[in-house]
This record gives C-alpha cells, structure tokens and sequence, in this order.
C-alpha cells in the first residue's frame, strides 16, 4: 500500500526480458536505497513492483505479463526512462495522499500542461488505439474533486466530463518540479489508478455495468431507494 506522496526520481531501463533496472536520483535516493531489503514493495510511476536484486543505487523487478499489458513499462521496454518512487507504507506512518495500491488500472497521455498564477493546470484523455481499456477501468471512476493516481502521485480531479473522455488535475508547483510531471511531453503515456474506496463502493452498491464497463444506467434516486439507501 502507498499514499501516492513520491520520494524520490529515478532511472529505469530495461534489462533484458521482463526485468527492469531501476536507479534512484536526488538528495534522498541514499536513505531509501540503504533501507531496502530484497521482497520490499516499490511503487515506480505508481505500479508496485517487487525487488529481487538490490544495486547500489537502485534495484532490479520483472513485470509480469498483466503489469506490461495495463501500464506504461509495455511502451518503455527499449527506453530510459525517468520514474517516480515510493516505498511503501509503514503502519504509523502520515497518510499525507490517499490510499494507493500500485495495482495500475489503464494508462492515459498528456494532453496539455498550462501554467497558472499558483499551479499548473493538467489535462489527460484516453490513449487513441487503448480507448476501450479506459472506458471499461478509468472512465467509471473520474469523479470531480476525486482522488487518482497519475504516475503515482495523489491528485485530486479539478474537472472531468460527463463521459469521462478527459479529466484536469490542478498540481502545485513543488509536486510539479518534483515529479516526472515535469518533463512529460504532450503525448506521453501515464498510469492511472482510480480510488479504491471508489470502487469497492460502486462494486457494494452493485453499480450497473455495461458491456464496456461503463454504467448501463446512472446511480439515481429511484435506485438508491429500492437498495435501501433511502426512505
């Protein structure tokens, strides 16, 4: 479990099959490097990947085929690319995010990254050749003012339509200059992991889905009534 609060950047690049090598950047990589053990979960772009090698700096994971097919690392396998990481989290620890499991849903791109007066104002949509996996595992959970996971980080959805084919997240400029936000081009693919209290909640209220997991029917009024949620 994480909280979608990065701690470091990093490096990844490939390593031959399904392996990857990650290596850890910044003032903090030396502390969190000298903390891991060989078992340890670590989030990288937001998916949750297990050490089987400690490097000096780093660490190598394989990704298994499901991880390859629902995130970013089955476009990466021949790129060097920039990460962002988190350790897990620890019983006791600040929740300083929302809860994160790693378990990637489906990727998006970048639409656009505009600079306001306090923030940076960014835009996501569907990968054009993956819209059916985003509609079936992203769409159904883009609520305004929600929480999601983008590469990762916790952001909260500033606005998203009404059939879910984009959202906006407002990021501050320190979560901006920190992140791999940063230096993504319009394009580029993302992870996303909608809310998991989300989705247990649409699963227990027996949300309706359609054939591309979309709802059949919205959650109105009369639903919520004949399921005993209202008088």
């Amino acid at each position: 479990m994480f909280t979608g609060i990065i701690q470091a950047q990093g490096i990844l690049e490939p390593y031959g099959n399904d392996q990857f090598a990650i290596t850890l950047e910044g003032a903090t990589s030396s502390s969190l490097v000298a903390d891991f053990e060989l078992g340890d979960s670590v989030a990288v772009d937001g998916i949750c990947l297990t050490i089987e090698t400690i490097l000096g700096q780093g660490f190598i994971a394989t990704a298994s085929p499901e991880t390859l097919q629902r995130t970013s690392l089955g476009q990466r396998c021949q790129e060097r690319t920039p990460v962002n990481i988190e350790t897990a989290l620890r019983v006791g620890s600040k929740l300083g995010g929302h809860f994160v499991s790693g378990h990637v849903d489906g990727v998006g791109c970048l639409v656009e990254a505009l600079p306001q007066e306090t923030a940076w104002q960014i835009k996501f949509a569907p990968v054009a050749e993956l819209g059916e996996q985003w509609q079936r595992f992203i769409a159904p959970y883009l609520v305004s003012k929600g929480s999601i996971a983008v590469n990762g980080i916790s952001l909260t959805i500033a606005d998203c339509d009404p059939q879910g084919q984009w959202f906006t997240a407002a990021v501050i400029p320190h979560t901006y200059a920190e992140t791999n936000l940063s230096v993504l081009e319009p394009g580029a693919w993302v992870n996303l992991e909608g809310d998991i209290l989300g989705k247990y909640v649409a699963k227990l209220l027996g949300y309706p889905q359609g054939r591309n997991g979309r709802a059949a029917e919205g959650i109105s009024l009369e639903f919520l009534s004949e399921h005993g949620y209202l008088d």
